[in-house]
């Protein structure tokens, strides 16, 4: 049974790789997906099969591609509720709870983010690589609660890609996070630059590292509000300058001030919520997570250029530590 395609056509333009050239004349379509199709033979110059992607062509020669239609994921669709801050034909902005996995794996095959996005976008996801599935170009951990923005076209996916490849450098993007965490910081504003790489002793969790694998990481932190009387915790905002995994969480305990709640980076901090007063320590309790919330996510539009920029309140669980921890600290 043959599977359902379409035929693009063109003449190139000017003198360029193949690969360039028909992203050029099809935007819609990512370089990389063009790449993989000329691989696979899918793609003619003047009449004969080219199958490399840096085949020089020349102004007027005739290109043709065969794309098939994308097949479906493999994530079977799963209806249920999303909060979604902002939709349109290129991607989807949620506002994600926490406890919610982002993507299918070992001992997460369905109930996931992904699931929920094939069930609710359908036939509006046109294909990334190939495939009809929602493009993840950034995660939020499990128990990570906040925005969260995915690509539903390859063109809106390679934009998205690159922005997140850049970091916020260029001033495209802008990620802001709001953190509770132990003790008060030396500095009122500063910035945690440490490497991060899998750790040795423990391949669940990630650790700063001068190894050989680590990879750069950088998070600038600005200490908005400390509480209690002497204070022992403090509402920071966290910025990305790079992404990833646990960055926060990891840099915030390696200069000593973990996380409430992360049973994983900040287990050797238990004790703290003693000083704690016995309303906060209900709400932290009840927490039962870290306390991060991803609040500001700012991006270009990968189609407009249009700059967008959304802001989400602390959840439910987090406001109320928060309340917990203004109103006192320690028990009178």
């Amino acid at each position: 049974m043959s599977v359902p395609s379409v035929t693009l056509e063109t003449r190139a333009t000017l003198a360029d790789r193949l690969d360039k050239a028909l992203a050029q004349a099809f935007p819609d379509v990512s370089r990389a997906r063009f790449q993989a199709l000329i691989a696979e033979g899918a793609v003619t110059v003047e009449g004969k099969t080219v199958t490399e992607a840096r085949h020089k062509v020349k102004p007027g020669d005739s290109l043709n591609v065969v794309v098939p239609e994308p097949t479906n994921a493999q994530p079977q669709p799963e209806t249920m509720a999303l909060d979604i801050v902002h939709e349109d034909k290129d991607l989807i902005v949620i506002d994600k709870p926490a406890g919610l996995v982002v993507h299918p794996g070992a001992g997460n095959e369905t109930g996931t983010l992904v699931n929920a996005l094939i069930a609710h976008c359908g036939e509006s996801l046109s294909g990334i690589g190939g495939v009809r599935r929602p493009g993840i170009v950034h995660r939020l951990d499990k128990d990570t609660s906040g925005l969260l923005v995915v690509a539903k076209n390859d063109k809106a996916h390679h934009g998205l890609s690159e922005q997140f490849a850049a970091h916020g450098r260029d001033g495209r993007l802008e990620r802001s996070y709001l953190a509770l965490v132990w003790g008060v910081p030396e500095r009122r504003q500063g910035m945690v630059s440490a490497a991060i790489d899998r750790s040795t002793s423990n391949r669940q969790k990630m650790a700063v590292s001068r190894g050989a694998n680590a990879r750069e990481a950088v998070t600038h932190y600005d200490a908005l509000e400390t509480l209690g009387t002497p204070p022992v915790v403090s509402l920071l905002r966290c910025q990305l300058e790079t992404g990833r995994t646990h960055q926060i969480r990891v840099h915030m305990a390696h200069i000593g001030h973990p996380l409430l709640g992360d049973s994983v980076y900040g287990s050797g901090f238990r004790t703290s919520a003693k000083k704690l007063s016995e309303t906060a320590q209900m709400a932290l309790k009840s927490l039962n997570r870290q306390a991060l919330h991803a609040a500001i996510l700012g991006f270009e539009h990968p189609r407009t250029g249009k700059p967008l920029r959304f802001e989400s309140p602390a959840p439910e669980d987090f406001a109320n530590l928060l309340t917990a921890l203004r109103l006192n600290n320690t028990e009178e």
